[in-house]
């Protein structure tokens, strides 16, 4: 039953984070990608932790394979960040 109730989890938070998003206005998305970057942090000492933890070669394989994806999330957050960021500053000509 334990799996069941991971899943039902999982539905819950993919349908809470759809409707959390969906109703963010366009003008702050720069600061919540920002703020979404310390979540992917968080996710990736979890996926670290459980690979830590794991015992069999199936295990740290999904284990090994969280952390790929969890740390290209956390790294590719910080860069479309900067490249946001970027578009706001003004140039040398201009004063």
């Amino acid at each position: 039953m334990e799996g069941f109730v991971a899943l039902y989890i999982f539905m819950l938070a993919a349908f809470t984070g759809y409707e959390v998003i969906s109703k963010v206005p366009v003008i702050l998305h720069t600061p919540l990608m920002s703020g979404s970057n310390f979540v992917h942090g968080i996710v990736l000492v979890g996926a670290m932790v459980a690979l830590g933890s794991a015992s069999s070669t199936t295990e740290q394989v999904i284990g090994f394979v969280a952390v790929l994806l969890g740390a290209g999330n956390a790294v590719g957050g910080y860069v479309v960040t900067e490249r946001m960021l970027e578009m706001f500053k003004s140039s040398k000509g201009d004063k």
